[in-house]
């Protein structure tokens, strides 16, 4: 999955950005208080998609 594919569908779960890290930018999820990573590659493997959007919708 493309990166600004999974950042917009992370947006419309109410993610905000945090902070950048090293290797990773910092999202949470500002109605469950959940924080997720996401790798600033332009292309993200399809099951690390999967799971971020799983921890997002929480």
């Amino acid at each position: 999955m493309k990166r600004e594919k999974l950042l917009s569908k992370i947006a419309e779960l109410g993610a905000v950005f945090i902070r950048h890290g090293r290797k990773h930018d910092i999202y949470e999820n500002s109605r469950t208080h959940e924080w997720t990573q996401i790798p600033r590659h332009p292309d993200i493997n399809e099951y690390t998609a999967c799971d971020i959007l799983k921890k997002m919708s929480k």
